[in-house]
C-alpha cells in the first residue's frame, strides 16, 4: 500500500501545488508522468511480489476515496486555470493540460475502475461520478456488463482485432461501448425498473461542460472537453494494448470457452503497476474482478501474455501503427496459436 498511496498520491500534490505556487512544480508533476515512471520501470528492473492468499487490504478503500475526492477537486480547478483569469503563463497552461490530462488518464481512470467493482453503493457511485467528468459516463455500465462479459470476442467493442490501428479502434470502441451498455441496461431496466442510468451519464456530462462555461466561459467548455477526451483517450488506448489481437475459441456448442489468463496481456513493471492500481495485472482482474487492486497476481509468463514494454510505454508505441504490428506481430501469433 505505500508503493501505492505514494505513487498515485504524488504527482497530485506536485500538479496542485503549480498552480498554487508556479509553473516548476508543475514541470514536476509533468515529467513525474511521462519521464520517471519509464525510466524507474525500465532502469529499476523490479517486480513487486503478489500478496499473500487471502491477505486483505484495509487502507486500499480509503487511497481509492483519497485520489477519487482528489480528482474531483482537481477537474474543475485546472479547467480554471487553463481558460480562466489565473496567473499562469501560456506555456505552463499547456504544461498543466499534458499533466493533469496524463493524470485524469493514468491514475483517475484505475481509481474509477476499481471503484466501480466495488460492493459499496457510495464507493461505486464515486467511481461512477469520476467517469462521468471524463465525459465517460457510460463505461461505469459498458464495463461491468459488456467488457467483462464479451472480452475477446467480436462481441466486445473494447477488444482490438489483430492488425487493426488504435486510430480505427478508438471510434468503433468508444461509440460501440455506448451502445452495448446502453442496450445492456435497458435489458436489466426492463426487469428491475429504476432510472435509466444513462440519463446521468449523458446528463451528468453536459452539466459538467456547463460547469466548465460557468469557470471560464466557453473556453472553460472546451477545455473541460479537451481534458475528457484526453483522459478518454488514454483509458481506450489501455483497452487498446491490454487486449491487442487476442480472442477466445468457440466450443463446440457455439458457445465462447471461459476467460482465462491468456486473453489479456500483462506487464510486470513494478513502479507503473504502483502509478495504475495495478492495472497492468489484467489477467488477474477478469478472472476476479472483485479483487481489490492490491491483492492483483501477475501470472507466468508462460500462461499468460506479457507486453515487451511496460503498459504506458506500449500505450505510446501504439499510436505508431506499423511500429507497434511490428513489436506485437511475432507475439501475437504465438497466442493466437
Amino acid at each position: 500500500m505505500i508503493l501505492f498511496a505514494a505513487a498515485a498520491l504524488l504527482p497530485l500534490g506536485l500538479l496542485l501545488a503549480g498552480l498554487w505556487w508556479g509553473g516548476g512544480w508543475l514541470l514536476a508533476g509533468l515529467l513525474y508522468m511521462g519521464v520517471l515512471t519509464a525510466c524507474l520501470d525500465h532502469l529499476v528492473p523490479l517486480v513487486a511480489p503478489d500478496a499473500p492468499e487471502g491477505a486483505e487490504f484495509p487502507a486500499a478503500d480509503a487511497l481509492l476515496l483519497a485520489l477519487g475526492l482528489g480528482h474531483l477537486l482537481a477537474f474543475p480547478l485546472v479547467v480554471w486555470a487553463i481558460a480562466g483569469d489565473s496567473d499562469l503563463s501560456t506555456p505552463m497552461r499547456v504544461v498543466a493540460f499534458l499533466g493533469f490530462g496524463q493524470f485524469f488518464g493514468q491514475v483517475s481512470n484505475p481509481v474509477a475502475h476499481e471503484l466501480i467493482h466495488r460492493g459499496a453503493r457510495g464507493l461505486f457511485r464515486l467511481g461512477m461520478v469520476i467517469y462521468v467528468t471524463m465525459l465517460n459516463g457510460h463505461h461505469t455500465s459498458a464495463h461491468r456488463l459488456v467488457h467483462h462479459r464479451h472480452v475477446a470476442s467480436e462481441a466486445d467493442p473494447n477488444t482490438a482485432r489483430g492488425e487493426e490501428s488504435f486510430y480505427a479502434f478508438l471510434p468503433r470502441a468508444y461509440l460501440g461501448s455506448f451502445r452495448a451498455g446502453r442496450e445492456a441496461e435497458t435489458t436489466r431496466r426492463a426487469a428491475a425498473g429504476g432510472v435509466h442510468p444513462y440519463w446521468i451519464y449523458v446528463g451528468g456530462g453536459l452539466a459538467c461542460l456547463g460547469l466548465g462555461v460557468l469557470l471560464a466561459g466557453p473556453a472553460g467548455g472546451l477545455v473541460w472537453l479537451a481534458l475528457a477526451a484526453y483522459a478518454t483517450a488514454q483509458l481506450m488506448l489501455s483497452d487498446y494494448v491490454q487486449h491487442y489481437g487476442l480472442s477466445r475459441a468457440r466450443l463446440p456448442d457455439g458457445r465462447l470457452e471461459p476467460v482465462s489468463d491468456r486473453h489479456s496481456w500483462n506487464a510486470p513493471h513494478w513502479f507503473s503497476s504502483g502509478l495504475m492500481l495495478n492495472a497492468p495485472r489484467h489477467s488477474d482482474h477478469h478472472a476476479h474482478p472483485a479483487r481489490p487492486y492490491p491483492a492483483l497476481r501477475l501470472p507466468h509468463a508462460e500462461d499468460a501474455p506479457r507486453l515487451p514494454y511496460s503498459l504506458p510505454l506500449c500505450s505510446v508505441i501504439a499510436l505508431f501503427p506499423r511500429r507497434w504490428r511490428r513489436l506485437m506481430r511475432p507475439r501475437l501469433k504465438r497466442w493466437q496459436r
